[in-house]
């Protein structure tokens, strides 16, 4: 769906091209696209931000209340960073930024990408996984310092991410005894937007990663979409975040699997890693890493991911501790602490 002619004939063929992937209509606008998915029934539906008559993200609403289909957005830039948020918020599953000409070759360039995103989406559970809705008093316990056994949290999520966390992160006290470090598979230019969403709703300090900034309890950072975190201690004892390029063999930048080993690397057997839902297998040989140096590792629990593809493959590989559903994430990783 998209209110360019030339964009969706080229999206059209992009998704054409691949044998798995069969374009059953084409829709200009959120009005349109909302009689042609209760006729057609497709398994995924692309859907541009800006459009007459009905926008991307009045769609996504309007869909998810008739009947939760999957929906993947593309947005043009990172200047619709909030809608394409919004539109995450109100039941997408993931989305896709297209690039800055509408040059054919350039357009071409998302073509793998693309149709990658919709065969994952294919296998996704429609719908917002959680609604955010915490009281303004309710404060969940947190547990007593003399307890914890960890020094670090860190967590890594992909599809389905920014839903989990807006409803994972708001649960966790001002007072959370240890840092909390996230990878969420992202394009470039939107995770400072979201980091800004999450502080909106939290409790902890929440922020985009910066280099060199210093790693506290309380406060909970987002690695930048691009580029790998790790941590490197300071000669006064303090642990500092890094942001590079390197690794490039990852397929993933950021990367769980970086971010999990340079935790072990320094936390040793402190480290509490979370793999959340998302497809593929990043954090696997991550968690692989914090199991070796003694650490703890959790997985979501397959009836609340969004895409069962990374925690299964951590599960599968005999290096989950134990499994949680979204629901009791949060109290799962108090305890844990």
């Amino acid at each position: 769906m998209d209110d360019s002619a030339f964009v969706r004939k080229i999206v059209r063929e992009m998704l054409s091209s691949s044998a798995e992937i069969e374009v059953v209509g084409l829709a200009r606008n959120g009005m349109d696209a909302l009689e042609m998915v209760a006729e057609l029934q497709p398994d995924v539906v692309t859907c541009d931000l800006v459009m007459p008559e009905l926008d991307g993200v009045g769609f996504v609403r309007q869909q998810m209340e008739r009947k939760p289909v999957p929906i993947l957005i593309l947005t043009a830039s990172p200047q619709d960073g909030a809608q394409a948020l919004e539109a995450l918020e109100a039941g997408a599953v993931d989305f896709i930024q297209k690039p800055t000409s509408l040059a054919s070759n350039d357009l071409n360039v998302i073509r793998e990408e693309l149709i990658e995103k919709v065969k994952t989406a294919a296998l996704a559970r429609s719908g917002p996984a959680h609604p955010v809705k915490l009281a303004p008093e309710f404060v969940p316990p947190s547990p007593s310092p003399a307890a914890k056994n960890v020094d670090i949290v860190v967590l890594g999520i992909s599809t389905g991410g920014p839903q989990a966390l807006r409803y994972l992160v708001p649960q966790f006290a001002a007072d959370f005894p240890v840092p909390l470090v996230m990878v969420l598979h992202m394009p470039v230019g939107y995770t400072a937007a979201f980091a800004e969403k999450l502080a909106e709703l939290s409790r902890l300090r929440v922020s985009e990663a910066s280099e060199g900034c210093i790693v506290q309890a309380g406060e909970a950072l987002l690695a930048p979409a691009g580029r790998h975190l790790t941590f490197k201690r300071t000669p006064g004892g303090q642990v500092q975040v890094r942001l590079s390029l390197q690794p490039s063999d990852k397929p993933h930048r950021p990367s769980v699997d970086v971010l999990f080993e340079s935790a072990a690397n320094l936390y040793r057997n402190r480290v509490l890693g979370v793999v959340m839902t998302g497809m593929g297998d990043d954090g696997r040989q991550g968690a692989a890493w914090i199991k070796a140096q003694g650490g703890i590792v959790l997985t979501e629990s397959e009836d609340s991911c969004i895409i069962y593809g990374m925690p299964r493959s951590v599960v599968e590989s005999g290096l989950s501790d134990g499994t949680a559903p979204l629901s009791s994430m949060a109290a799962e990783i108090n305890r844990r602490i």
